[in-house]
């Protein structure tokens, strides 16, 4: 079941004696994880550099639609902007359930698609009322205009206060960000509808509320200033880590 929808991919709910994989690490995996897996090691395709493993972590080359490891061998998976890449998400999401009992998955939402569009995305992701529906982008016919991968996923993440404070005060605006246990709702190639007017035409305004609820004054400046507490701890376990 879906447990909650964590701000950033370092909000989770990790107790220190766990056992962590990260699948799909490549050039950032998450500094939690013990076990980090990659399909791909002899090209970039797929991700925005170089593998990295660091330090105290075990690197294995395997694919995420076929984990070499034993049912609920590890406590908590991890898996970021990995499941828009996969050709089976079935068969993908099928394996981190089986190996482990809670996990979290961060893909690029609709909006997020839109704005960084990625040629090596099959998939393009929206949550609906808890579930994640996955729609393929050529049957979408999808197309965009101005791609501004470079100033949403790279400059402003890295330079910019204020648009970390927007990723955790809004978190499921550019990206869809899911913490379960044993598994969660989804659903491939929706042919509902009311689904599928999501990921064509315009956006609604009265869609708007329903996916990003109004707040008052003070709940804006309550998360305001959690989002930058959270950015500070952010910034420092980064220095850590590259000690």
């Amino acid at each position: 079941m879906k447990v909650r929808n964590p701000k950033s991919r370092f909000d989770l709910r990790i107790p220190s004696h766990y056992k962590v994989l990260d699948v799909g690490g490549g050039h950032n995996p998450h500094p939690r994880a013990n076990v980090v897996v990659d399909k791909y090691t002899n090209t970039n395709y797929h991700r925005s550099g170089d593998i990295k493993v660091l330090k105290k972590q075990e690197f294995i080359n395997a694919d995420g639609e076929n984990l070499p490891f034993s049912d609920n061998e590890f406590d908590y998976v991890i898996c970021c902007q990995v499941l828009e890449h996969v050709e089976n998400p079935h068969q993908f999401l099928a394996e981190l359930f089986r190996v482990g009992k809670k996990g979290y998955i961060e893909t690029p939402s609709l909006i997020g698609e839109y704005l960084f569009p990625r040629e090596s995305h099959k998939w393009i992701l929206h949550e609906i009322n808890n579930t994640l529906h996955l729609l393929d982008k050529e049957t979408l016919g999808f197309t965009f205009g101005y791609n501004m991968t470079e100033l949403i996923q790279d400059y402003l993440p890295t330079h910019s206060i204020g648009f970390k404070i927007l990723e955790r005060t809004h978190p499921n605006l550019i990206t869809v960000r899911i913490e379960w246990e044993n598994d969660f709702e989804y659903e491939v190639e929706s042919q509902d509808p009311e689904v599928r007017k999501f990921f064509k035409g315009s956006w609604q305004s009265d869609w708007q509320n329903d996916f990003f609820p109004k707040r008052t004054m003070f709940q804006e400046l309550k998360e305001a200033t959690i989002a930058f507490k959270d950015i500070t701890k952010s910034v420092i376990r980064s220095r850590i880590v590259k000690k």
